[in-house]
């Protein structure tokens, strides 16, 4: 099902900015809907059951073409573990991956990654309270791929060898990843926990377990688990992609039906939850806490049922309260003294089968009071007299953009995106009657829900106040008010007196522009037929570049960038000009503030930022199809009609405050600060961690000022489209919105800000943190000479040394769980590239983890690498390429790079033979060429040094 309530603190201005509907032509003719009726299985899929109980799911999909999306889903998690087993749930899905009846260990990952599969960002798993999940994207380019694809799931379902030194090595790993995930956020989540599960098993069956269990379980109790919980029964068989579905279900049924289920069988138990039957409140502090937060968590409740069609009209009207909800807590951060930084509120999932109404909010400097104020004031105004028709009207808009825009994009929607759905049918019994019938449901009921069902359902959906735990979720550092439990049960009991009152709805303005600029002209329009371009010349002296496409449906993607940014401006202005975007952008435009755009393009699908750094500015958009006009007014007011609001400006200023005092600290914080110091020093143009004072230095008007002085003139702008858009149609839309844009005279040069990283072998310890955990940073950098040939000789070599990463420092040696290099080129303002490694581990292991880094590199500057790991490379980015060849996201950025660094466009067509040209030799040169052992920084980040008792 893909119902989704609109969250203003998840959706940013691109989801809220949404056209009313209109039903498309291609739209099925509607038949009868009967509320009774079972709610049907989407007729593209192809769903069964085996004779062991194994149930599959099957769908041919195109998006991506050449490629199959292979998941098995098995319905047993840590809440299954027996006491001798805490983290062992997790610890199969490890194993899987180290041997099993047709794949020798390190012979899976090794075979996967020369297909063009990679571990991690393709090939990867997971384990939570109730299933774990695996998840196999597998080509299609040869048969035998997806054969071995489905040998592969085959033998995790029932294959894993569970040697006992493979079970033994895996510990460590497991142990690093326990450690990678230690700090404030583990600390405060193990005790809230508890009384959030109410004393049930799941409070006392984190996925990850206990650590002195990891190291010293017995063989056989992993063993059992595999046995009893690893059945056919509990188990799916995901398959989407470009596959002809008889095709894979007669592979399913090879190579899944002699699955057997274990006898005598074991019965999975239901895990009840008990509900609370008083108010509670807990205080729970952490000095390394990055936020301080509060969180109301009323009783849980039953899922509700999902089984016939009247059960999905309701999940509608569910999701029209839950959107209207956090549209009213986000337009409270609008006002003078907002009463907190940022809030949300509904009904979220718990667990499998369980909901609970969640109330939470993140602390501003008013404190604890006023968010608990405004959160139970809104709630109970709800409670007490609804919605608005106007909020009502917007929510429909919204929903319904939302709706047509899945329609419009069904036949490219991705697989992985089909694969989800389906997971969570068979997890949680989801609906899936497929994206035709529930747009064909929200037609039918939505404008058949008046405003008094609507009001009726808020009232049953909104939880009084007579139960509830309340959390406070905070930073115990010096300075800070920590409220008692008793404080927090007074201030609920005080918020709970206030006065309710109704909402006052102001109009929102129909349109955002009355009066519409004078039309410049197209003054030239060419074709690049070798591209599919066409390229127009305005009378501004704006250039614009179109790529129409159908690799959406209903997209259009827009881009410029030119010369300048920050280095226009002198280190006087650096928190002006670094801070204008934002705070501009805060205030709204021309007569709209935030609030007041969300609401007049309720039901519209537009959005426009802008941006700078340090040698350029940017301007990105995005559409629908039938909304690029409104996209184009955005920008042009953008650009032309910022607003001043010294209110939202002073509002901004107060929470960026706030949000850089919590954030110093987080031991993670302060590790990034010291990373940039000890490679920049102390150069006052690089982006350091923020700092409370900072925002002292920024002016309302001269933060206006900067912005206006670079985006008031639109002189060498080049702007870029890529999407679904009729020529035709567009080209006028151009002509009027950009061609009339200013284009006031103004440097768009950029000047060298000598950003220059220190020289020679540079080494930090920095202590932070209360966990014995340590990251090691390793930076290499220096001058370069780009071309395209060597940029993909350069990423050859850091992603061969990522294998070896996964390969010798994870899988053989146990010293990481996760970890990686990255690198770059630099062409502005001069040639230069960084390579940057970051490896969480053990303090212990510290010299370990860089002697055998070094080595790796070493072996490859002396040897080279080995032919089957470029190979893997290779095969990898040929993969990509071939989906990069069918992405709007990717031709809009190859077409701005092109013109951004006056470089030839039509390389696009020439990536295949460069990344079959990169060799051997050429590797080991790169290597010899960028890791200067003479020259690179290493900064570890240590644990704090304990203060011994006297």
């Amino acid at each position: 099902m893909t119902i989704k309530s609109s969250t203003p603190g998840k959706r940013l201005i691109a989801s809220l900015v949404l056209l009313a509907i209109s039903l498309p032509l291609s739209l099925p003719a509607l038949a009868e809907i009967r509320l009774n009726d079972p709610i049907p299985i989407n007729p593209d899929l192809k769903m069964g059951k085996l004779e062991n109980g194994l149930t599959y799911y099957i769908q041919k999909n195109d998006t991506p073409r050449k490629k199959v999306e292979l998941r098995l889903v098995v319905k047993a998690g840590s809440v299954l573990e027996d006491d001798d087993q805490q983290g062992l749930a997790h610890f199969t899905e490890h194993m899987a991956f180290n041997g099993s009846k047709h794949f020798k260990k390190h012979q899976l990952i090794s075979y996967l990654q020369s297909i063009g599969v990679k571990f991690g960002a393709d090939l990867n798993a997971y384990t939570s309270f109730d299933e774990t999940v695996y998840i196999l994207p597998i080509p299609t380019d040869k048969p035998a791929y997806l054969k071995t694809g489905f040998q592969v799931l085959a033998d995790w379902a029932q294959g894993v060898e569970m040697k006992g030194i493979d079970i033994d090595k895996e510990r460590g790993i497991i142990l690093e990843e326990a450690r990678l995930g230690k700090g404030a956020s583990d600390r405060m989540t193990r005790q809230l926990l508890p009384e959030v599960f109410n004393g049930s098993k799941y409070a006392e069956r984190l996925p990850i377990g206990k650590e002195d269990t990891i190291k010293q379980f017995k063989h056989d109790a992993l063993r059992r688990f595999y046995k009893d919980w690893y059945r056919p029964d509990l188990m799916a068989v995901v398959v989407i992609g470009d596959v002809q579905p008889a095709e894979a279900e007669k592979m399913l049924r090879k190579y899944f039906s002699g699955l057997q289920n274990p006898q005598p069988e074991r019965a999975r138990p239901e895990i009840n939850i008990p509900k609370n039957t008083a108010s509670k409140a807990m205080v729970i502090t952490d000095k390394e806490a990055g936020n301080n937060l509060l969180m109301l968590r009323y009783p849980l409740e039953k899922q509700p049922a999902h089984d016939v069609i009247a059960d999905y009209r309701q999940d509608i009207i569910r999701g029209f309260y839950k959107s209207m909800l956090n549209r009213r807590l986000g337009a409270l951060t609008e006002q003078a003294k907002p009463p907190f930084l940022g809030a949300s509120a509904g009904n979220e999932q718990v667990v499998a089968g369980y909901d609970s109404f969640i109330s939470t909010a993140m602390l501003s400097q008013a404190g604890i009071q006023p968010a608990l104020d405004a959160l139970m004031q809104e709630k109970n105004s709800i409670r007490q007299f609804g919605f608005t028709a106007a909020e009502f009207e917007r929510a429909k808009k919204i929903e319904a953009r939302e709706y047509e825009s899945m329609f419009n994009e069904r036949s490219k929607s991705n697989s992985a995106t089909f694969a989800a759905e389906y997971i969570r049918n068979f997890l949680t019994n989801e609906p899936i009657p497929g994206i035709k019938n529930e747009y064909l449901y929200f037609k039918e009921f939505a404008d058949g829900i008046s405003l008094e069902e609507m009001n009726r359902f808020a009232r049953q959906a909104t939880p009084d106040d007579s139960v509830k735990l309340m959390f406070y979720v905070g930073s115990n550092k010096e300075g800070e008010a920590i409220p008692s439990t008793a404080d927090l049960l007074g201030m609920a009991a005080k918020a709970e007196q206030q006065t309710v009152q109704a909402r006052v709805e102001k109009v929102a303005t129909a349109n955002l522009m009355t009066t519409l600029p004078k039309p410049g002209k197209i003054v030239d329009d060419k074709e690049n037929k070798l591209l599919g371009l066409v390229e127009l010349t305005l009378s501004n002296g704006v250039k614009v570049t179109l790529k129409k496409t159908d690799f959406k449906n209903d997209q259009v993607l827009m881009s410029a960038r030119r010369a300048g940014g920050l280095s226009m401006f002198a280190d006087a202005d650096y928190f002006n000009s670094y801070y204008s975007n934002p705070v501009v952008w805060g205030m709204g435009m021309a007569n709209f503030s935030q609030k007041d755009l969300q609401e007049t393009l309720a039901g519209k699908s537009a959005n426009v930022r802008t941006s700078m750094d340090n040698y350029s500015e940017s301007i990105g958009g995005a559409s629908s199809s039938s909304d690029i006009e409104t996209m184009l007014q955005l920008l042009y007011l953008r650009l032309t009609a910022p607003r001043k609001d010294e209110v939202m400006f002073q509002t901004l200023i107060s929470a960026q405050k706030e949000m850089a005092r919590n954030n110093w600290a987080r031991p993670e914080a302060v590790f990034s600060e010291a990373i940039t110091t000890t490679i920049y020093k102390d150069n006052p143009r690089v982006p350091h961690q923020a700092r409370v004072e900072d925002f002292d230095k920024i002016s309302l008007d001269r933060s206006m000022e900067i912005y206006q002085s670079r985006y008031g003139s639109a002189k060498d702008m080049h702007f870029i489209f890529v999407g679904s858009f009729d020529l035709d149609k567009i080209k006028p839309l151009i002509a009027t919105y950009l061609g009339s844009l200013p284009n006031t005279d103004i440097k768009t040069t950029y000047q060298d800000l000598h950003i220059d990283p220190v020289q020679g072998v540079v080494k930090k310890e920095v202590r932070a943190g209360n966990e014995e955990k340590s990251t090691v940073v390793l930076s290499f950098n220096g001058p370069s000479t780009y071309t395209r040939e060597e940029n993909g000789r350069f990423h050859a070599m850091v992603d061969i040394l990522n294998l070896k990463i996964i390969d010798v420092l994870r899988e053989k040696q146990g010293l990481i769980y996760s970890g990686g290099m990255s690198g770059s080129f630099e062409r502005i303002p001069k040639d230069r590239y960084s390579i940057d490694a970051e490896l969480p581990c053990s303090p212990e292991n510290v010299d370990k983890v860089i002697a055998a880094l070094f080595a790796e590199i070493k072996k490859l500057q002396q040897s080279g690498p080995q032919v089957e790991d470029l190979n893997k490379v290779k095969q990898s980015w040929l993969k990509e390429h071939q989906q990069e060849l069918l992405s709007n996201e990717n031709w809009l950025n190859h077409l701005q790079n092109a013109i951004y660094y006056k470089t030839e466009a039509e390389s696009i067509l020439t990536v295949e033979k460069r990344i079959k040209a990169i060799t051997p030799a050429q590797i080991k040169e790169a290597a010899q060429r960028y890791f200067n052992f003479q020259n690179y920084a290493q900064i570890v980040m240590y644990p704090e040094q304990k203060q011994e008792s006297k």
